[in-house]
C-alpha cells in the first residue's frame, strides 16, 4: 500500500497489515425507527448495543415516537430488524438511508484450524466485540467439525494473539479390538497401558 493512500476493503482477505493502517472508516446509516411510546426504552437499548448514536426523537402523535439514530451498517445487516420486531412485539417500523463513513476501531479476526488460517471464515469486526464473536464462531465450528483420528484445534486470533480456542477431540484407539475372549486381566492391562 502506498503512503497516504486509501483502500476500499470489502473482503477480510484483502485487509492490510495493521502496522500499515493509519485509521479505518466504516459506512453508517441514518436510521428512523417509529415505535409505540411503551417500547422506546427497549429500542434505545438495542440501538446502543449496536453502537448507535442517538440523534433526536419526535412525537408525531400522542402514543407514537420517531427515534433517529446513526448506526454502523455492519450492525444492522444480520439480525437487527428481527430483534427490533421481537422487542416491540412487531409494532416498530424501521427505515434507513446510507450515511457517511466514520472512523472506527475495526480488527480482522482470523479463524485457524490446526494453526492454519481459513480465509473463508475470517471476518472484520469492531474491537470491543472481537472476543464475543470470535468465541461464538469457535463454539459453532466445534459443533460442525467432525471428529478425526487426530485432535483438531480451532482458534480465533487477531494478528498473532489468540482470543478464543477449543478443540475437537480425536477418536479413541480401540486397543482391545485384537483381544477375542481370553482372560480379562489381559484386556485390563492393555486398557491401562
Amino acid at each position: 500500500y502506498k503512503l497516504n493512500s486509501s483502500e476500499h476493503i470489502s473482503n477480510p482477505s484483502a485487509f492490510p497489515n495493521p502496522t500499515e493502517i493509519a485509521y479505518i472508516e466504516e459506512p453508517t446509516v441514518n436510521a428512523t425507527i417509529m415505535t409505540p411510546q411503551e417500547y422506546v426504552g427497549a429500542v434505545m437499548t438495542l440501538c446502543q448495543e449496536r453502537r448507535g448514536t442517538y440523534v433526536k426523537s419526535e412525537y408525531p402523535s400522542q402514543n407514537r415516537v420517531m427515534l433517529y439514530y446513526r448506526l454502523p451498517l455492519a450492525e444492522i445487516l444480520l439480525d437487527f430488524f428481527d430483534k427490533l420486531k421481537s422487542q416491540t412485539r412487531g409494532y416498530a417500523s424501521f427505515d434507513y438511508e446510507l450515511g457517511e463513513y466514520e472512523r472506527s476501531d475495526l480488527v480482522k479476526v482470523d479463524i485457524l484450524l490446526n494453526s492454519d488460517p481459513v480465509d473463508a471464515l475470517s471476518f472484520i469486526v469492531n474491537r470491543q466485540f472481537a472476543y464475543t464473536r470470535g468465541r461464538a464462531m469457535v463454539e459453532q465450528l466445534r459443533k460442525v467439525v467432525p471428529r478425526q483420528q487426530y485432535e483438531v484445534r480451532i482458534q480465533a486470533a487477531i494478528g498473532s494473539k489468540i482470543i478464543a480456542a477449543d478443540s475437537v477431540k480425536p477418536f479413541r484407539k480401540n486397543v482391545i479390538a485384537k483381544c477375542y475372549g481370553g482372560d480379562v486381566t489381559r484386556k485390563r492391562k492393555l486398557l491401562e497401558k
